[in-house]
């Protein structure tokens, strides 16, 4: 096991249990939560596109709005259902790191070196038997999206499902690729280090900051 993996692991078992309290407490926590995490990964944005006026405008615009979805869905999508978000978006980045350095292979883009087919086949399974087993476990309540409880459920329903893990996932990894694409304009490697290990928050969280307000979109349109 590498110096970088033993990091990512300590500082994913610190960070997480913190994080998990402050969004299942919610109201006044999860506000204070999203408003650090939203200064922190601001100034991380503005700091990489410091010499780009116009794509710290449009970032910081779209990191608004992506916090402001994360407040209305853990509001009134209920802790489960954003739990699920966050959930599928975590396995992404997992199946694709274990699939990448396990089975290798040709590389998916210039723009993210390290990212592989083989790594985007594991974003894709692991999301769906995560998400399945969530689902079976934690009792998801789903009548936000599909009106039908979870004692009824049929093999379309199973089907829907299945199809909004994967929509949930090629959209954190296509977060993920943006935000390595602005990394590679700028000329760097992190958008920070803060997480040991993993750089920025930026680099943490990239891919629920697109899954999040494109989910909220979905739900409200």
């Amino acid at each position: 096991m590498n110096n970088n993996l033993v990091k990512r692991l300590i500082s994913s078992l610190l960070i997480l249990p913190i994080a998990l309290l402050f969004i299942i407490n919610g109201s006044s926590f999860f506000i204070i939560f999203l408003s650090i995490i939203f200064l922190i990964t601001s100034f991380e944005w503005i700091k990489m596109n410091k010499k780009k006026k116009l794509f710290k405008i449009l970032g910081i615009i779209f990191l608004i709005l992506s916090f402001y979805s994360a407040f209305v869905l853990r509001t009134y999508a209920g802790l489960n259902f954003f739990l699920f978000i966050i959930l599928i978006s975590i396995l992404t980045d997992i199946g694709g790191y274990i699939f990448g350095k396990f089975f290798k292979g040709p590389r998916l883009t210039k723009i993210s070196p390290n990212k592989t087919y083989s790594g985007v086949i594991g974003s894709l399974i692991m999301p769906v038997f995560g998400g399945l087993l969530y689902m079976q476990y934690m009792q998801l309540p789903l009548g936000i999206l599909v009106p039908l409880k979870l004692n009824t459920l049929s093999n379309n329903f199973d089907l829907n499902f299945i199809i909004m893990i994967l929509f949930i996932s090629i959209i954190s990894q296509i977060g993920d690729l943006t935000i390595s694409y602005f990394k590679r304009l700028s000329k760097i490697k992190d958008t920070g280090k803060i997480l040991p290990g993993h750089g920025g928050l930026l680099d943490r969280l990239d891919g629920l900051i697109f899954v999040i307000p494109i989910t909220y979109l979905f739900i409200v349109l």
